[in-house]
């Protein structure tokens, strides 16, 4: 995977996993980018684990891990960035 898509697939993956999360997220765009490729390289990671990660056809298997693992590091991310944030604001 170059290095173009993986930032393309980040941010639409990113993209995707804050219209999932309930609520406001505080990210910026660039930081759901950079959490949306950690997603995806966690799905991936756990796709190989597995034994999905190539299969004949599209990958829909990997597609929904790399989903799902962008939900995660951007509902994760965007926890940590709020607290770090707000801790900034106060000092």
């Amino acid at each position: 995977m170059s290095w173009l898509w993986a930032i393309v697939l980040g941010l639409i993956l990113g993209l995707i996993a804050k219209a999932v999360i309930p609520g406001k997220q505080s990210i910026p765009l660039w930081l759901t980018a950079v959490f949306g490729i950690i997603g995806s390289i966690l799905g991936n990671t756990v796709a190989t684990w597995i034994g999905v990660n190539d299969t004949k056809g599209i990958d829909w298997i990997r597609h929904l891990l790399q989903l799902a693992g962008a939900v995660v590091v951007v509902g994760v991310g965007d926890t940590l960035y709020a607290s770090l944030k707000g801790k900034k604001e106060r000092a």
